[in-house]
């Protein structure tokens, strides 16, 4: 089986992502949905995981999101009291079902970061690389800060992530894809950056994305987390769409591909 996973670096800004290609499943992360439909969609943090199901994606197409616990028939109304107001985050519990009548969603997921959270994790950061920029790290651990509550439609897409965990958006959705039978894989957008250069995302200075100028990551982390999948499925044929000058991870079953060679393998 062959898979083209989109990450949202933007070197993958060229790319149709909106074209269906014979003989490949599709699998996108996080705001990839506001531009295309995806096989299957992937996404790990909270407010975008809300955004995604506040449209009506997850209903008709497979999404995959971590930390997706539903609770049936829960009242979270006492765990809202340790939030500010402007840290809850609550869909409509009150739904009018296509001209049938107003009712009440019975299950919701609840998921969420305590403020004393984040001011631990930047307090460590600052600590740790006292060169980093104090305002952009601060931004960053403060992301997702709040309470967020979805309430559920009776059915939807949605498939709770259980393994790998902590990973981000695009390594789980490597490592989904290959879970799921695939067998030749193409990464796309999945652009190397560090902290001291600019942040490489298309969807940067959009909703529940970080300000466009803010400062990149250290990718020491998902690169970690791309050789633990190259390694779990050893039999498994990873290509590394690249600009001509870049190349890949060193490998066995890693070759790097230029857009252009793929854009053949795609039509032929």
């Amino acid at each position: 089986m062959k898979a083209l996973i989109y990450g949202n670096g933007e070197s993958r800004s060229g790319w149709d992502i909106t074209k269906s290609y014979k003989g490949f499943t599709t699998w996108g992360c996080n705001a990839i949905y506001r531009d295309c439909k995806v096989d299957n969609l992937v996404a790990i943090d909270y407010e975008i995981q809300q955004e995604i199901y506040k449209s009506g994606y997850p209903i008709k197409k497979n999404s995959w999101f971590a930390d997706w616990s539903v609770l049936e028939g829960f009242d979270p109304g006492f765990l809202k009291v340790n939030y500010r107001p402007t840290d809850i985050h609550e869909t409509p519990k009150r739904n009018n079902n296509s001209g049938y009548g107003w009712y009440d969603r019975k299950n919701c997921v609840v998921q969420g970061k305590e403020r004393e959270t984040a001011e631990k994790n930047y307090e460590e950061m600052i600590t740790k690389f006292p060169y980093l920029d104090k305002e952009d790290v601060k931004i960053k651990c403060f992301k997702n800060v709040g309470i967020y509550i979805t309430w559920l439609e009776d059915k939807d897409k949605i498939q709770n992530i259980e393994s790998p965990k902590n990973w981000c958006a695009g390594t789980t959705a490597i490592h989904l894809a290959c879970q799921n039978g695939a067998d030749e894989v193409y990464m796309l957008g999945f652009d190397l950056s560090d902290s001291d250069e600019p942040l490489n995302n298309i969807y940067k200075g959009t909703d529940n994305y970080l300000p466009a100028d803010s400062k990149g990551f250290n990718t020491d982390e998902w690169v970690s987390q791309l050789i633990t999948t190259f390694k779990n499925f050893e039999d498994t044929q990873f290509y590394w769409v690249v600009d001509s000058e870049k190349k890949p991870l060193e490998c066995n079953n890693v070759k790097s591909i230029s857009y252009e060679a793929l854009d053949k393998v795609c039509n032929t």
